[in-house]
């Protein structure tokens, strides 16, 4: 397995400007090697929106500065009302024995980046704990839910909205997973009682459109299951890396081969939903293009759920990781431990290659009511460090983020966080973790002030690249020079981010790329141009619109958006 040199490194300089004074560092417990919290912790929080109208179970960043949040349609009347009520109401009119009555308010939002303005959208059927992923062409997928919408796919844009595929989907999805494949297909997986896959759009070669995928079978608990929402990651050579409770195989959805099964992860604790842990596809290096690295966190103890289902004990939240390279011929899992216990956690990679996890409780599991203990401390993990030096505690919010919360980043750089509502309707008083329908933005340490001299401004971005193909990203420095003193330091990298769609804890279809770097030049004082070469393959990078970051000296950029030609006609 190669040892990858650092991938974004940040700077002395970084490290000794950053910090955020002020922190109540009171609500948590370091190591016992350090019982005294730091007086001051990196990072910045800031509310967006007081109240977004909905709770935000799902996210999902689109090209253009978009961010898509909605709930559930049988929740009851949301706090944001419908630009044009009109033919809501008239719907309402017709007698239907087999829907939820239309409360007729809005149950998903656009947010604007750049005014932070809120727009309504209506939603016809319910997508409560749904999946996604954004097609090559922009568009977003969006399956699956329940009740009305189970069986339901569904395309959304800001300029058409929700447009629904009736009972396009093979079987009932709630809980299931979305990846986007290296040929531009969606593979659809899994669901509550669903051992089986599709794709959209459907592949017109296999009767029945549905293939049985035992691992399922295999990972789920008779009154627990502990392997819904399971973690796909594609894989550099177009396979899929699954995880499912405590277990990993990685297989190809072409040809149905046999799986080829990976270890164990050590502890027997499992990780996925209702111990709801959280998992990444590390950054992929230019230098290690066949070179892969899934990282899993958190999660609750075998027995959690039941326990607290059943009695009310609140089970300690699991504290390790777990880290392989499922691309090595002979993998095994590296056990780390985070500084806190974490359950319904997310995890979302930044455009330094870092991973930030945020959100999520300390003890209980997912599922209404069951969760205690909320985790107000960011981690910021740095997976080119050594073990033992990875993680850093950063700035506490101060709302919870419990069941039903989501987390994702943005094109600014941000880590936007929304949702939490472990109740069966909103409830906003007389419980303990209310439902919540603010809107934050957490500034990661890169994104201090005081940086803002070595901050890059991206000043052009090819709208469209091919696959291998060279190009170039222009941008300027503030403070005129390269840190370092000039381009022959490798102070100038370029990653391209793929957006994920965030729900219960998982980042689907995520994935940083590191973009090779042929040349920096100078154009003019403070301008300069890098000439990077556009991902290899479909299997590194899949089709569609990417977030192209320039980081210098470890301080990356505002995104550029730009779009990865497909190879064959998917669109």
């Amino acid at each position: 397995m190669p040892t990858p040199r650092p991938f974004l490194p940040l700077l002395l300089l970084i490290t000794s400007f950053v910090a955020n004074a002020g922190a109540d560092a009171t609500a948590w417990q370091l190591e016992p090697a350090q019982p005294t919290p730091p007086a001051a912790l990196a990072g910045e929080w800031r509310l967006l929106h007081a109240n977004i109208g909905v709770s935000a179970m799902h996210m999902q960043l689109l090209p253009e500065d978009f961010v898509l949040m909605f709930d559930r349609t049988d929740s009851g009347p949301s706090n944001i009302s419908l630009s044009d009520p009109g033919p809501c109401a008239a719907a309402a009119a017709v007698p239907n024995a087999t829907a939820a009555p239309a409360d007729c308010t809005a149950h998903s939002v656009l947010l604007d980046l750049r005014s932070n303005a809120l727009h309504p959208y209506p939603l016809a059927t319910n997508p409560w704990c749904s999946s996604a992923a954004l097609l090559p062409n922009g568009t977003l997928l969006q399956t699956g839910g329940f009740s009305n919408g189970d069986r339901i796919a569904r395309l959304f844009s800001p300029t058409s909205g929700w447009v629904d595929l009736p009972d396009f989907l093979a079987a009932r999805r709630w809980y299931a997973t979305d990846i986007l494949l290296a040929d531009g297909r969606v593979l659809i997986l899994g669901g509550r009682r669903q051992f089986n896959f599709e794709f959209f759009p459907h592949d017109v070669d296999a009767t029945p459109p549905l293939t049985f995928f035992p691992f399922l079978d295999e990972t789920t608990e008779v009154d627990a299951e502990n392997n819904l929402y399971p973690f796909l990651h594609l894989l550099p050579d177009g396979t899929v890396f699954a995880f499912a409770n405590d277990r990993a195989v990685v297989f190809d959805p072409y040809n149905r081969a046999p799986l080829r099964r990976l270890p164990t992860i050590p502890g027997g604790v499992p990780r996925n939903y209702p111990s709801s842990g959280s998992s990444v596809l590390l950054p992929l290096l230019p230098e290690y293009p066949t070179h892969a690295e899934v990282l899993v966190c958190g999660g609750a103890p075998r027995g959690s759920y039941q326990l607290a289902l059943r009695n009310g004990t609140f089970v300690p939240a699991e504290r390790t990781c777990g880290r392989i390279a499922p691309t090595d011929t002979n993998p095994v899992w590296a056990m780390e431990e985070m500084p806190l216990p974490r359950i319904m956690g997310d995890m979302v990679l930044l455009p330094t290659g870092d991973v930030l996890i945020v959100n999520g409780a300390a003890a209980g599991t997912a599922g209404w009511e069951l969760g205690r203990e909320p985790v107000m401390y960011p981690v910021l993990y740095r997976p080119d460090t050594q073990i033992g030096g990875r993680f850093e505690v950063l700035t506490a919010s101060t709302v919870p983020r419990m069941y039903h919360s989501s987390a994702t980043l943005d094109t600014y750089g941000r880590v936007l966080v929304g949702g939490s509502n472990p109740h069966i309707g909103y409830v906003f008083s007389n419980v303990t973790y209310p439902t919540e329908l603010s809107l934050e933005a957490f500034l990661p340490p890169y994104l201090d002030a005081r940086l803002d001299a070595v901050r890059p401004r991206v000043l052009a971005a090819p709208a469209e690249v091919g696959y291998g193909e060279t190009t170039v990203v222009r941008f300027e420095v503030p403070g005129g020079a390269l840190a370092g003193g000039g381009p022959e330091d490798q102070v100038v990298r370029v990653t391209a981010v793929a957006p994920a769609f965030a729900t219960h804890s998982f980042g689907m279809n995520q994935r940083v790329v590191g973009l090779s770097v042929a040349r920096v030049s100078q154009l003019d004082i403070g301008v300069y141009e890098v000439e990077v070469a556009a991902p290899p393959s479909p299997g590194v990078a899949p089709p569609g619109y990417y977030l192209w970051f320039v980081v210098h000296a470890g301080v990356p950029s505002s995104a550029a958006w730009v779009r990865l030609r497909p190879l064959g006609a998917a669109t």
